[in-house]
């Protein structure tokens, strides 16, 4: 039984250095999130004086290590983001381009070493009728 509270403390452990690592404390956000929320600020189109529309694709890229580490994780840090970048649009009064979506990807060139954030409206699918895959 001590050997199994021993594993359940590592891994409580172990999410809370991985939260600590992206989001930081409760005094302030992490470095991530602020990237993140300064992406989403900086492509904010202001289309009238009631009206501000903001990207609903955000892709926080990560090097390939990071990524692992975070791996089972994924779903709810990204979660987590999506979370955030929601309040804050609901607090500056943004109307996202579509269903809002933040996922993490690996790539293997980033330009400061730690993280990259892209961020661009979903592209819309066309009217074109379907077509069956060729077999």
């Amino acid at each position: 039984m001590d050997a199994l509270k021993g594993w359940e403390r590592a891994i409580e452990q172990a999410e809370h250095a991985l939260a600590e690592k992206f989001f930081g404390s409760e005094a302030g956000e992490a470095e991530v999130v602020q990237a993140l929320l300064r992406a989403c600020d900086e492509q904010a189109v202001v289309c009238s004086s009631h009206r501000t529309v903001v990207p609903n694709v955000y892709i926080v890229e990560l090097p390939p290590p990071v990524y692992a580490e975070i791996g089972p994780h994924l779903a709810a840090v990204g979660q987590e983001l999506t979370d955030r970048l929601a309040h804050h649009g609901e607090r500056r009064g943004y109307e996202w381009a579509g269903l809002l979506t933040v996922r993490l990807a690996a790539a293997e060139h980033v330009p400061n070493g730690r993280y990259q954030v892209r961020c661009a409206p979903m592209e819309h699918i066309t009217s074109a009728p379907l077509r069956a895959p060729d077999v």
